[in-house]
């Protein structure tokens, strides 16, 4: 199982990298390995405010549909288009090609609340 050194987790599967005020969110690949082969991403948030916790889209795969919650509040700035046409890249790639959103975050002190990849695997490890 991949969890980057590089990246933040949450308890609900999502990674994320910053730079800066910038956060790209994705889901992790004990997640999509959990979903299995991932079929649509429907994210209807691009250019709202999302608080942390809330669901900011959706992942369809072949025998679930499972929300995404958001792992910092802020401003969703973009949804990764390539999705459209190949969401199996968050199969493929979860965490360069397969990412989902951009969000401007608003609150920089949530970030101390995320997991570190040491945090994510012994999560995962149960």
């Amino acid at each position: 199982m991949n969890i980057p050194t590089n990246l933040k987790y949450t308890s609900d599967h999502e990674w994320v990298s910053i730079e800066g005020n910038i956060a790209t969110i994705g889901i992790t690949d004990f997640a999509q390995g959990e979903l299995g082969d991932i079929v649509f991403i429907d994210v209807d948030t691009v250019g709202e405010k999302v608080n942390a916790g809330d669901v900011f889209g959706s992942v369809e795969a072949v025998k679930t549909v499972s929300d995404l919650f958001m792992p910092l509040s802020g401003t969703v700035l973009e949804l990764n288009s390539e999705l459209d046409s190949s969401p199996e890249s968050i199969n493929s790639d979860p965490y360069h090609a397969g990412w989902i959103i951009k969000v401007e975050i608003s609150d920089a002190n949530q970030i101390q609340t995320l997991l570190s990849a040491d945090a994510y695997k012994n999560l995962v490890a149960g």
